[in-house]
């Protein structure tokens, strides 16, 4: 693979780079994860916004730049390199933006695309119900078809950033006789609509990434619904394709963290067993893996491809990556690995990586389905 780049893209990196250095906040953000932070990092998408770097691969009328995939990792890359802050709109921009963009109205673009570029409307994902988490198919919350609006009723749970979010996308079964994949609809939502009651879940650390969401009869406008009624199965597919794909977890962020993670072991190479060298070594090489895989991948697509079942092979190697580099982190450290804060008072931000890495192989749909996925339409194995 020819990694050489153009006079163009060299110039677009100059630009990114310009104006991250004199833009990122100079001092870590609070975690999104607790109220105040989780403004902070509206406040910092607004900044971006600004000077429109929302989602630089949209088209210039929904406040984007119109740029390729090529340009979208190198602007990942500066991103990463100058440690900008986490994106609290990944839910919008990289998974529901390009559903909209695919299946979505052109009143429903206009609508939704260019406040979610801007960082004016925030975005939760509502697809696990109680007894229902990799298998979406066992949904049984409904939106019952009221004249010009549903009327849904039912509960979500594990939903990401629903704690402060404005609105959620989920799937809801609109055929209340259906069965299984049949009968689903995609349905936007406001969540501070009446009936709409948001119960935070406190993960280990205790501050609330999820939420569980209680629908009481809430009426919803049938446009709020994206694609025809009871296509919503095809429509979720392809956002869960996005999310296992290249944008919910672009190569950029393993490569930050493996060049920590050298940084880390040269640190500490004189008290740690000798073996913890191949194990980082392991996790840039994988990282690096990972950045060629996905410049192919973009290249394939940039030439008319399309992602399609490979994308459950993506998910699975960044999944596991994360999690070994993580871990690895956590034996380098030995016993302060376990403390919120290190030495000098800094936040242990390899504990708190180290934490959201083992939920990796869940989201996005469990590494075992994964597996499944790749076992039946990858290589064509029996069920």
């Amino acid at each position: 693979m020819d990694l050489a780049y153009t006079p163009e893209q060299q110039d677009f990196r100059a630009e990114v780079r310009a104006w991250m250095e004199a833009n990122v906040p100079k001092e870590p953000l609070v975690t999104l994860e607790r109220e105040h932070g989780y403004h902070q990092h509206v406040e910092w998408e607004r900044r971006l916004a600004s000077g429109n770097w929302g989602m630089v691969t949209w088209p210039e009328a929904y406040g984007g730049r119109g740029l390729d995939l090529i340009q979208w990792l190198i602007f990942e890359e500066e991103y990463y390199r100058t440690g900008a802050p986490l994106r609290v709109n990944q839910n919008g921009i990289f998974l529901l933006g390009p559903t909209v963009m695919e299946f979505g109205t052109d009143e429903q673009k206009a609508r939704f695309l260019t406040p979610m570029a801007k960082g004016e409307v925030i975005w939760a994902q509502a697809w696990s119900e109680p007894n229902a988490g990799s298998d979406m198919a066992a949904i049984t919350s409904k939106a019952i078809r009221d004249g010009d609006h549903y009327v849904i009723s039912g509960q979500k749970t594990w939903s990401s950033r629903a704690s402060f979010a404005d609105w959620g996308f989920g799937l809801f079964r609109t055929d209340p006789d259906s069965k299984r994949h049949k009968g689903l609809s995609f349905i936007l939502f406001d969540l501070n609509a009446p009936g709409v009651t948001r119960r935070p879940i406190r993960q280990l650390h205790g501050d609330p990434g999820f939420a569980e969401l209680f629908f009481d009869e809430v009426r919803v406008p049938v446009e709020n619904r994206i694609a025809g009624e009871g296509e919503g199965w095809n429509v979720a597919m392809a956002t869960a394709g996005f999310e296992r794909g290249l944008m919910l977890r672009s190569p950029a962020r393993f490569q930050a963290a493996a060049a920590r993670l050298v940084a880390l072991f040269r640190e500490h190479e004189t008290k740690v067993a000798p073996a913890a060298r191949e194990q980082v070594m392991q996790a840039w090489m994988d990282a690096q893996a990972y950045a060629y895989n996905t410049y192919a991948v973009a290249s394939k697509i940039m030439a008319g491809g399309h992602i399609g079942a490979e994308a459950s092979l993506n998910k699975i190697f960044w999944s596991e990556l994360d999690r070994a580099a993580h871990r690895t982190a956590m034996q380098l450290l030995g016993a302060s690995a376990e403390l919120r804060h290190l030495d000098g008072g800094a936040l242990n931000m390899w504990l708190e990586g180290y934490i959201f890495s083992l939920s990796g192989p869940i989201y996005a749909g469990s590494n075992e389905i994964q597996r499944n996925i790749i076992a039946e339409r990858l290589l064509g194995l029996p069920r």
